[in-house]
């Protein structure tokens, strides 16, 4: 489990195919401290499993199902990574539940700086809307936000902070980036609790 408070920004320094499978190879510093070879960690809000580490530099595989659902199959050399890894039993929980199973890709539409601030536009598919409420939380790319308003056309807003803003990946971010949307799994729940208790009644 994931917290969505991002330990560090890395960088994509190789990528390659192998039949069904995608390898990247990802450099970083401050994530290395315990990370070892088989352990998961959250790359752009994806759970994924260090395959092999050296100097600084995990490799993990993606499967066909990672890059059909989330935005890593556009990843490329140079690009940049919001990593975090799982949360300690021990620690504090600084933002929300986050598992790394994205839900679905949504798209930037606007990213404007409002002062102190940005306001982050992402519009999402119709299908999304039932798990998306003001001040709620979503994850964008493994960073745990809280929806500021909803928008019309099936977009969302959220406000980034300056310390966000430096620290993720957001930093290089623009209208029409891709984005990997997590929505909050308690919703999903008491969705799936409703739709059980409905069936029941009406049996």
């Amino acid at each position: 489990m994931f917290t969505g408070i991002i330990e560090e920004v890395g960088t994509i320094v190789g990528v390659s195919e192998a039949q069904d499978f995608r390898t990247i190879e990802v450099r970083g510093t401050a994530v290395f401290d315990d990370l070892k070879i088989g352990s998961s960690i959250a790359v752009n809000g994806v759970c994924l499993t260090a395959r092999t580490i050296a100097d600084r530099t995990f490799s993990a595989e993606m499967s066909r199902e990672t890059l059909d659902r989330t935005s890593l199959g556009r990843l490329d050399k140079g690009s940049t990574v919001n990593l975090e890894r799982p949360m300690r039993a021990d620690a504090r929980f600084g933002g929300h539940i986050v598992q790394g199973h994205v839900d679905c890709v949504g798209r930037i539409v606007a990213f404007e700086r409002e002062g102190d601030s940005w306001d982050l536009e992402v519009e999402y598919p119709e299908a999304a809307g039932r798990y998306i409420v003001e001040k709620g939380s979503i994850a964008i790319d493994g960073i745990s936000l809280t929806v500021a308003s909803l928008r019309d056309r099936q977009a969302l807003s959220v406000a980034i902070i300056p310390h966000t803003f430096e620290n993720t990946n957001l930093k290089t971010a623009k209208a029409g980036d891709p984005v990997n949307l997590e929505f909050d799994v308690l919703a999903k729940y008491v969705e799936n609790l409703l739709s059980k208790t409905h069936a029941v009644r009406n049996d």
